[in-house]
């Protein structure tokens, strides 16, 4: 027998994405609301589960969620499109827009899968790193749009990983700049309460991402969705997987988005706890805190790696670590849990940072030293 032919060329360099993480106590890593789905809701599926059809195929176009959705946001149900995450929305908005000879106007650092999957779908990846405050280059963005020859940008609102909003006039100015297609990705929009909704029916190269996964208690199933003008709707169906989001994900989703009300004390909650961590992580010697608009922190510490071992095996604690990544170093997120959660990561690390300063592991008494990095 003959060997198997090799792959596409190209997927040499690129690993798996990995989203697997260690166990812990108390996990602040994935960015998820700490809560489930409060129990009105879960009664209300429970009353109606034993009616459920199983054995039918899902809506391919989430029919039902769609129109919701779109009467929502003052839209049509042809403004929307659902999908199994935000993720795999990215996914379609390469495979239509992107591909080879064609390029995406990236500003790291940012979500990971935009340059994952731009790698994995052949586009060229334009990078316009971040200042140092993680503030986008907004003078180097509009001059490379200049060229003419970007075919989308992706911007992140609040960005991911750092937590930080764009400036509307920015946002505006790059949908002025380019014919290209403008995802701004509103994945935290519940948490920062921005939205650029308003200029969709100005601007036909917007299109926003929103997702169940964070405030609505719903990364379990999967279910994000697009906001866009309807061409660029039907460009996307042409795409896009037939069956992806399954029928329990649409009916748990429509029932969560209808009484999307219930959440909105929780999601208060989460806001107030996020500035909790922020101020116990500023009364820390060592520690930089960037600003969020989302339900994560991000901060910068000395030996960040180590700090994260630290939390985790002697504190019961996980957070993200984000030291090795490029534009990331010496930097953690933690994400907002209950305050019980919160209180108890804030201990923690007050505990490994006096102890490794006792123990002369740490050099630095305050954050401007590392890395040349102000604080928040």
């Amino acid at each position: 027998m003959k060997e198997l032919r090799p792959p596409r060329p190209d997927l040499d360099g690129l690993t798996p994405y990995d989203a697997k993480e260690p166990k812990a106590e108390v996990n602040l890593s994935a960015n998820e609301n700490p809560g489930n789905l409060p129990h009105e809701v879960v009664d209300k599926l429970a009353e109606l589960l034993p009616e459920f059809a199983f054995n039918r195929y899902p809506d391919p176009m989430s029919g039902k969620l769609r129109q919701l959705i779109a009467d929502a946001n003052g839209l049509e149900s042809g403004n929307v499109l659902v999908g199994n995450g935000g993720d795999e929305l990215i996914f379609d908005l390469l495979l239509a827009w992107g591909g080879p000879g064609r390029k995406l106007l990236n500003m790291p650092p940012t979500f990971a899968m935009y340059e994952i999957d731009a790698a994995v779908t052949g586009t060229e990846l334009v990078s316009i790193p971040r200042r140092p405050d993680f503030s986008v280059d907004e003078a180097a963005v509009l001059e490379r749009l200049k060229a003419g020859d970007i075919d989308a940008v992706f911007v992140s609102h609040p960005n991911n990983p750092t937590g930080n909003l764009q400036h509307e006039t920015f946002l505006i100015d790059v949908l002025n700049a380019t014919d290209a297609l403008v995802l701004v990705d509103e994945a935290y929009f519940e948490f920062s309460r921005h939205t650029m909704r308003p200029h969709m029916q100005r601007h036909h190269n917007l299109v926003i991402l929103r997702t169940f996964s964070k405030a609505f208690s719903l990364a379990a199933l999967r279910v994000g969705y697009l906001l866009a003008h309807e061409d660029v709707i039907t460009e996307l169906t042409k795409v896009r997987q037939p069956y992806s989001v399954d029928r329990f994900s649409q009916w748990v989703a429509a029932m969560v988005f209808r009484e999307r009300v219930v959440f909105e004390s929780q999601i208060s909650d989460l806001i107030r706890q996020r500035d909790v961590i922020q101020h116990g992580l500023d009364q820390l010697s060592g520690v930089v805190v960037y600003p969020s608009e989302a339900n994560f922190v991000l901060f910068r510490v000395e030996h960040a790696a180590a700090v994260w071992r630290d939390l985790l095996h002697g504190h019961g604690v996980l957070v993200r670590d984000l030291s090795r990544a490029p534009y990331l170093e010496d930097c953690l997120r933690v994400s907002v849990g209950s305050p019980e959660e919160n209180a108890r990561f804030l201990r923690a690390m007050e505990e490994i940072l006096v102890a490794r300063r006792k123990s002369g592991l740490l050099g630095t008494t305050n954050g401007e030293s590392l890395n040349g990095h102000g604080g928040s």
